[in-house]
């Protein structure tokens, strides 16, 4: 049915064609509209999707792997194992009916080419709800001054690691990191100074109904280097991915100031009072303890497994950039069997905005962290 925005374009048509001395403009009209339409369904009826003529080019699994070790293959691969196919010269390439693809030779992660591809976009922009079901227990969580998204932290878990693997988080707070892993089938260990903290993670785990994992009370650096607590922890098994979010630089532990006030108030808001905490380190000395934490907890992590870091720049004063992530780049790439491999930057769209500097000079509302990413090589 034409609407009045079609019925004015045809008459504007119908009158440049006139003008231009076409002698029977609505009947051309007709003649082209009848050309389009039957190109428009012949496009349609002979263009297939590529996963679908890859798929019945396939051959059936089994025929190609009969004796296949299945405990190697992702759960949504296993589930639809009699249907799959095996695809390409190298027969590397397993295809299913609805054309998710996987790769055999995959030893990073579980995800499929499509999933692969969404994550190493450079931006990630998230708005996670704060209430009901879907906030992953944040009425628990919220008593951290820096919950991290469950939600999030699974994304990232599941592209740095397979079902099963181990993940570690030796600042976990309210357990992000925990939570995350317990959603994707992985198991996790977490470290945290504060107890308050590890019993929130521990009844969020419960209400949202995932694993609780182990978690010890305690200051990391001192549990690190104990090769007996680690071996106790791991079972002699090896990290795949470390995955923490440092308290940096007494941030948290200076009085607020300007819009930040109306949040906290005039007051500091330390992770805890502890002199272990990195968060009531100068930001020099918590560059060293850093690197010092990384270069403890390397020795268990497995070759080509990763370290993903998340940090916050602090505002510029005066002539110092203040680019933490930066410097962190710079300091733990100098650890020798530790590649720095890129970076994501993380926007939380639920942040509150506040007129800093107004109006009188610029100052960034920075709703973004960066995720700093790390490969061990050897």
């Amino acid at each position: 049915m034409l609407n009045r925005k079609s019925v004015i374009n045809n008459d504007v048509i119908i009158k440049k064609l006139s003008d231009a001395g076409i002698e029977n403009p609505e009947e051309d009209i007709k003649e082209i509209k009848k050309i389009v339409n039957k190109y428009i369904r012949n496009k349609i009826k002979n263009s297939k999707p590529k996963e679908d003529e890859q798929y019945k080019e396939g051959i059936p699994f089994f025929d190609v792997y009969p004796d296949y070790d299945f405990t190697k293959l992702p759960s949504w691969v296993k589930q639809n194992i009699e249907d799959a196919r095996i695809y390409g010269n190298s027969k590397q390439m397993v295809i299913l009916k609805d054309g998710r693809r996987y790769q055999l030779n995959n030893t990073l992660n579980d995800l499929s080419g499509k999933e692969w591809n969404h994550f190493i976009n450079s931006v990630i922009n998230t708005n996670y709800t704060t209430n009901g079901k879907d906030s992953c227990a944040h009425h628990i969580r919220k008593i951290h001054p820096t919950p991290k998204p469950p939600k999030l932290m699974k994304e990232i878990i599941e592209f740095f690691s397979k079902e099963n693997e181990i993940i570690f988080d030796y600042f976990m707070g309210v357990g992000g990191t925990l939570l995350g892993a317990g959603m994707c089938s992985r198991r996790a260990v977490g470290i945290d100074l504060e107890r308050k903290y590890i019993d929130a993670y521990k009844e969020a785990a419960t209400e949202m109904g995932v694993p609780v994992f182990d978690c010890v009370e305690g200051d990391c650096m001192e549990i690190l280097a104990d090769d007996n607590k680690m071996q106790s922890l791991l079972g002699n098994e090896k990290i795949s991915l470390v995955l923490i979010d440092p308290p940096y630089g007494n941030m948290m532990s200076r009085k607020k100031t300007g819009a930040d006030i109306k949040v906290y108030g005039n007051v500091a808001t330390p992770f805890t009072s502890s002199d272990k905490d990195f968060g009531n380190l100068d930001i020099y000395n918590f560059y060293d303890k850093l690197k010092e934490s990384i270069q403890l907890i390397l020795p268990y992590v497995k070759k080509k497994g990763y370290v993903v870091i998340f940090i916050k720049d602090l505002q510029p004063n005066k002539k110092e950039t203040n680019l933490l992530h930066a410097k962190i780049v710079e300091t733990l790439n100098d650890i020798q069997e530790l590649n720095y491999k890129g970076l994501k930057i993380w926007a939380d769209q639920t942040a509150k905005l506040f007129p800093y500097g107004y109006p009188f000079s610029y100052v960034s509302n920075q709703i973004h962290q960066y995720i700093l990413v790390f490969r061990k090589e050897k």
